[in-house]
């Protein structure tokens, strides 16, 4: 959709320099000039991924003076797992935080914060780096549930991890190739869910940074389940669990 971004080298500048909030810019390999360092260096203090694309990937996205350069609006502003967290803990709850590790599909993006939501999850965590955009139809398919529950798109995403399990909560990673069924799992207590993309899963250095790795014990024939899917059984035995 055309008002999920701006393009051109002055507007995207501007749009910086605004409470906007930026969900990544894309440029052209051969793009130059000291306009684009201008936008690296106020995409670096707002934490804006900026992605170098061929322009054939640009021109697929609009076919006007694009200048070699679009920048992808959010619908919602981002918020940081380091603030909320502490306040969570602060409030006497025991948070239950989602974190998505690759995820890219946008369906299953607002899928899962529909099913996030209507389940409790305190926040869900994305990386601010080859993940899922954060846009117009993430709004439609969560159906406006984006809107009510915080997402926390990090830079440094492995920091992220240690601070999370340093603050106290347990990290469960979910694939199904983990050899203990999550109903074998406690799931009580401060706890952060981590789900993979149904294509790569879950990244190494993110497993080697979970206190447990569960799976959804299934008898069928198919060796796996939509991860939007997935996610709403997890967070079910959580609920379960906590219940």
């Amino acid at each position: 959709m055309e008002n999920d971004f701006i393009f051109g080298l002055r507007p995207v500048e501007e749009a910086l320099k605004s409470d906007k909030t930026i969900d990544k810019i894309l440029i052209s390999r051969d793009l130059r000039g000291e306009a684009l360092q201008t936008i690296r260096t106020l995409s670096k203090v707002k934490n804006v991924q900026v992605k170098q694309v061929p322009d054939e990937k640009l021109f697929r996205i609009t076919r006007k003076n694009h200048q070699g350069i679009i920048a992808f609006i959010s619908p919602v502003e981002f918020h940081s797992i380091e603030d909320l967290l502490p306040n969570l803990f602060a409030s006497g709850k025991d948070p239950l935080i989602l974190i998505l590790d690759g995820v890219t599909d946008v369906r299953n993006f607002g899928s899962m914060l529909r099913t996030s939501e209507c389940m409790g999850v305190d926040a869900v965590i994305i990386p601010a780096r080859s993940t899922v955009a954060v846009n117009a139809d993430v709004v439609k398919t969560s159906a406006g549930s984006v809107y009510n529950i915080p997402i926390c798109k990090e830079i440094h995403f492995g920091s992220i991890l240690d601070f999370i399990k340093g603050s106290g909560c347990q990290l469960v990673a979910c694939s199904e190739k983990a050899n203990k069924d999550m109903n074998f799992c406690d799931l009580t207590g401060p706890l952060a869910i981590v789900m993979g993309d149904e294509g790569e899963g879950i990244h190494e250095k993110t497993l080697e940074r979970c206190d447990n790795h569960a799976r959804i014990p299934m008898s069928g024939k198919t060796g796996s389940l939509n991860v939007a899917v997935s996610t709403g059984m997890v967070l079910y035995e959580v609920v379960r669990q906590r219940g």
